[in-house]
């Protein structure tokens, strides 16, 4: 039984109905009260409340039938704006997305210069562009959640992010400084799994989620929160090491997973293999429906190392479910069966291993979504996915 003062009460009742009426898109006044045992008049008293901050809106439902008609209320998606920003190697992701997560707009810039004050002053300038562009509502950007491929801490510093070597930064203080927005900075691939929990698996409250685009991490959601570890960092899961005394990385060690099961390594080495000057998904998607021998082989070689790592993620956590995030095993058919083949030991179990329908939208949705949930101080989010 829930205990507390009246104030906390009241923000508890306030999370449950609006994560009710988010959940059912529509939904009554009464039948609110059904489906969260608050009196009548306690979902009464808290409607009125959020119809006069413009959180949800009134709507009478047409039907033939004798009787009043109901009231139905629904989240007022147009109250407010989240933007997620994934910052990756070499491009920055942008997504702006309404209260109920449909993307408005969605920016790419690419850059070169890694330097810390370098991406610092790209954020500043396109998050005050985005802030005078969406203010045309209540409460215009409602938060700014940044996804960060690397360490960081519960205190959202971060601490490491290996491609960039960029160590001890306070982005969200220097962005809080110059934005006057509120800023949150996660791992990217918390996001990628946030995601994957609000929009498709709602079913779930344990979800393991990979991505492995430019390194491999992992966001674990256990019973709908973040396993963060003692620091905040756990996830690292590339930095596995599954090849003693394997290819050097970035962090310091030899034969980390993602030397052997990240995309970029795959493309690079595909590149130097055959003397070109670049190779690209398109190149290897091309490769791939011509049956080149050689690409299936080095294809082949890539899910057994992928598989290895998978297995140990499944046998550590055993997840209900597991999605993979990357672009190679959506352009390799049959890959999910592939992988499966691999996973033959007796002791591992999981429910279901499929791949993210988002791809590289994941982190910006995610983080989208992650805003959406702090604004509205829901404790989980059940939204429809919506192209922009």
């Amino acid at each position: 039984m829930i205990t507390g003062d009246a104030a906390y009460i009241k923000k508890i009742n306030r999370s449950l109905i609006l994560e009710k009426i988010i959940e059912e898109g529509m939904i009554s006044r009464a039948d609110i009260s059904k489906a969260t045992a608050l009196t009548r008049a306690t979902v009464s008293a808290q409607v009125a409340d959020l119809v006069d901050e413009d959180l949800i809106i009134e709507a009478q439902l047409e039907h033939n039938s004798v009787g009043r008609k109901p009231i139905m209320l629904s989240l007022n998606a147009e109250a407010g704006y989240a933007l997620g920003i994934d910052v990756d190697y070499g491009q920055i992701s942008f997504t702006i997305a309404d209260l109920l997560g449909k993307p408005v707009t969605e920016k790419i810039i690419e850059y070169k210069n890694l330097d810390y004050e370098n991406v610092l002053q790209i954020l500043i300038e396109q998050i005050n562009l985005f802030n005078e562009e969406f203010n045309d509502n209540r409460y215009g950007i409602i938060g700014v959640v940044i996804a960060i491929h690397g360490l960081v801490g519960k205190d959202e510093k971060i601490h490491f992010v290996p491609r960039f070597q960029w160590r001890s930064v306070q982005l969200k203080e220097d962005l809080e400084k110059a934005c006057k927005l509120n800023i949150h900075i996660e791992n990217n691939a918390n996001m990628s799994a946030f995601a994957e929990r609000a929009y498709h698996h709602h079913e779930t409250n344990s979800l393991l989620c990979a991505t492995i685009y430019s390194g491999i991490g992992l966001g674990m959601i256990m019973d709908n929160e973040f396993f963060r570890g003692n620091d905040g960092f756990a996830g690292e899961i590339g930095h596995m090491i599954v090849v003693p005394h394997g290819r050097p990385c970035s962090c310091g060690n030899k034969g980390c997973w993602e030397q052997y099961a990240s995309e970029i390594v795959f493309l690079e080495n595909m590149k130097e293999e055959r003397n070109l000057s670049s190779f690209t998904y398109g190149d290897l998607e091309k490769l791939i429906n011509e049956g080149d021998q050689e690409i299936l082989e080095r294809l082949d070689n890539y899910i057994y190392y992928l598989s290895i790592g998978l297995n140990n993620m499944i046998n550590m956590y055993n997840p209900d479910t597991i999605v993979l995030d990357g672009e190679i095993l959506r352009l390799y058919p049959d890959s999910i069966n592939k992988i499966e083949e691999h996973l033959t030991s007796s002791i591992s179990h999981y429910r279901q291993l499929s791949i993210s329908s988002f791809g590289k939208k994941s982190v910006t949705m995610g983080a989208c979504a992650f805003a959406i949930k702090h604004f509205l101080d829901v404790p989980m989010l059940n939204l429809k996915y919506q192209e922009a």
